[in-house]
């Protein structure tokens, strides 16, 4: 995906108008409709401008990556001071095996939280 569809799907997410965050960027109008149909392209200062809007990296904006987490997101802990970035370590440095073993229990965690999630919806429409 090109970068000005990235920005206008950024855009729409939110719900605003090429107007609206022409606004709140102290752009014009036509720089962002400039942007969104890819006749020019922001400089580094307003990509970054705009990916720190969105909360998205700019490998997303560019569409180096998929994944729209800013990369300050990796060092943010997520329990027991454990970042994203120690897991990604953690998981790069596993063998094979063990990466296989742990994608599987992974998987199983996740089939498990969806029945957990099915069995409650089917106890609460029975009750109702």
């Amino acid at each position: 995906m090109r970068m000005g569809e990235i920005l206008a799907e950024l855009r729409k997410d939110k719900n605003l108008k090429q107007k609206d965050l022409a606004e709140l960027l102290n752009l014009s109008i036509g720089t962002i409709s400039n942007y969104e149909t890819g006749s020019h392209e922001p400089d580094f200062a307003t990509l970054n401008i705009l990916a720190d809007f969105f909360h998205v990296s700019t490998d997303y904006m560019l569409g180096r990556t998929n994944l729209p987490y800013d990369i300050s997101r990796l060092n943010e802990p997520l329990i027991d001071n454990i970042t994203i970035s120690h897991l990604v370590n953690t998981l790069l440095n596993m063998s094979p095996e063990d990466l296989a073993s742990t994608v599987e229990y992974i998987n199983l965690l996740s089939y498990r939280n969806r029945m957990i999630a099915e069995q409650n919806n089917y106890n609460e429409s029975t009750n109702n």
